[in-house]
């Protein structure tokens, strides 16, 4: 399988200018792990590594465009200091973003930035959520119109471990091998879910399809076991970016990261071609996304 993943070393929080290749890279579909950013901890904030800072019935804990700090345990003033720790990564992430793909800089829409104190492998859910199956980011409620999913992880763990992901083929040969099985999308159906509050707004074709090739691989077990495929533990202090909604994933195990999420239109890249709605398009023949 072809390198899915580049790792860089060294560097800041701001451009380095070794790293020219980056946004032709990441529109690729490609990994990129960096080594040698820094993002440090008070002793206050490292009060945080404990799984009980997660409030009992959230997923994660999460800070919206907004500020507003959700999932989180705690007195106000933890949540205080732990809205302040995931403000400064997300500072840090846009920092990123802004300098080493200057484009993106005026196209961007601020996602939610998260903290995920709990170990992966011991999570019990069924295979749609289950995200240790490799799959491309779609959700069922959030239709995008094919709008890009950047991401920013960073592996915060204080006791060495690393974050183990699973990264699979290039999205359009993923595309090729289950596309021709996907029922045909329904504006009707749409239209009901929506009114029924299921989803935000319209489901569109791209949606539609988007969610059938991320249920299609994570119930395809053969394919799990046997798609090409490689493991790769981010170590502690490593930072990675990717473009989720391209990149087949999985996170197979690790405990105390820290991930921001940005939003791209297609017409904000360097090569709109290369991303998941024209891919889609040139493989069906038609326009995906209408009005």
């Amino acid at each position: 399988m072809e390198n899915q993943v580049i790792e860089s070393t060294g560097g800041e929080w701001d451009a380095n200018p070794a790293q020219a290749a980056f946004p032709e890279l990441l529109e690729a579909g490609k990994v990129l792990y960096l080594h040698g950013l820094e993002f440090d901890f008070s002793a206050e904030e490292k009060r945080f590594f404990t799984p009980q800072i997660k409030h009992p019935k959230a997923r994660n804990i999460s800070l919206d465009s907004q500020g507003h700090l959700a999932g989180a345990a705690g007195d106000a003033d933890i949540q205080e200091a732990l809205g302040a720790l995931l403000g400064r990564f997300r500072s840090c992430a846009q920092t990123l973003i802004h300098s080493r793909f200057p484009l993106y800089k005026n196209h961007l829409r601020m996602g939610p930035t998260s903290f995920r104190p709990l170990e992966v492998a011991s999570r019990v859910q069924s295979v749609r959520a289950d995200d240790r199956r490799l799959h491309i980011d779609a959700f069922p409620s959030r239709p995008n119109y094919g709008e890009r999913i950047l991401r920013v992880f960073i592996n915060v763990n204080p006791h060495g471990v690393p974050r183990v992901w699973r990264v699979g083929e290039p999205f359009e040969r993923i595309a090729q091998r289950y596309l021709a099985n996907i029922d045909p999308y329904s504006r009707w159906h749409a239209k009901v879910i929506n009114a029924l509050g299921i989803t935000k707004s319209l489901r569109s074709e791209y949606d539609h399809l988007m969610l059938r090739l991320h249920d299609a691989m994570k119930s395809d077990l053969a394919y799990q076991q046997n798609s090409p495929q490689v493991s790769v533990p981010f170590t502690p202090g490593a930072v990675w970016v990717c473009f989720s909604d391209q990149v087949s994933h999985a996170v197979m195990s690790g405990q105390y990261m820290m991930e921001q999420t940005f939003h791209l239109p297609v017409a904000g890249q360097y090569q709109p071609k290369s991303s998941p709605l024209a891919i889609l398009e040139r493989l069906t023949g038609r326009e995906l996304v209408t009005t």
